[in-house]
C-alpha cells in the first residue's frame, strides 16, 4: 500500500476541531497497514522533520476547515481552497506554508477538510463531526475510496 502518512490537524481542546487529533488517536488505537500517524496538534509545522524523514508517497492532511457546508461534511481542499482562508485559524503558521512545505517532500499531498459546527474552547465533538471521522477512518482501515470526497464548490 506504500508510505503513507496521516497528518492530523487541530485542538482538542476547541470543539470539532479536534477531528484530527480524534482521526490520528483511531489510526493510532488500530493501526492500518501502509499508514503512520503524525499528530499535528495546533503547530504542525513543528513535525514536518519527522514527515521528511518517513520519505512518504502520500501524506493526508486532515483539518478542520470552515467550507459553510453542513457540520461534518468532508471536502477535499485545493491549494485555491487554502489561500482563501476557509481554515480555522488556530495553527502558529499559515496552512500554505504547511502545504508548500510538504509538497516538497512527498510524492503527493491529499488536504481533506471537515466542515466543524463548534470549535469554542471545552466543547465537546459534535454528533456529526464524530460520525464523519469515524466514516475517514473505516475509508482509510478498509483501504476503501478515502480519495474520493468531492472538492469543495463541486456541489455546493
Amino acid at each position: 500500500m506504500g508510505n503513507n502518512v496521516l497528518l492530523a490537524v487541530g485542538s482538542v481542546l476547541r470543539g470539532d476541531d479536534a477531528a484530527g487529533p480524534l482521526l490520528a488517536k483511531m489510526m493510532t488505537d488500530s493501526p492500518v497497514e501502509g499508514w503512520s500517524v503524525v499528530d499535528g496538534g495546533q503547530c504542525p509545522e513543528d513535525e514536518l522533520g519527522v514527515i521528511r524523514r518517513q520519505e512518504p508517497d502520500i501524506v493526508l492532511v486532515f483539518d478542520a476547515a470552515d467550507m459553510g457546508l453542513p457540520p461534518g461534511t468532508v471536502r477535499n481542499l485545493s491549494a485555491g481552497d487554502v489561500a482563501t482562508d476557509c481554515l480555522i485559524s488556530t495553527h502558529a503558521l499559515p496552512i500554505t506554508f504547511l502545504l508548500g512545505e510538504i509538497e516538497s517532500m512527498a510524492k503527493r499531498v491529499v488536504f481533506l477538510g471537515i466542515q466543524p459546527a463548534d470549535t469554542t474552547f471545552f466543547a465537546p465533538l459534535t454528533p456529526a463531526v464524530r460520525e464523519s471521522v469515524k466514516e475517514l477512518f473505516e475509508r482509510i482501515s478498509s483501504r476503501g475510496d478515502w480519495e474520493g470526497y468531492r472538492f469543495v464548490g463541486e456541489d455546493e
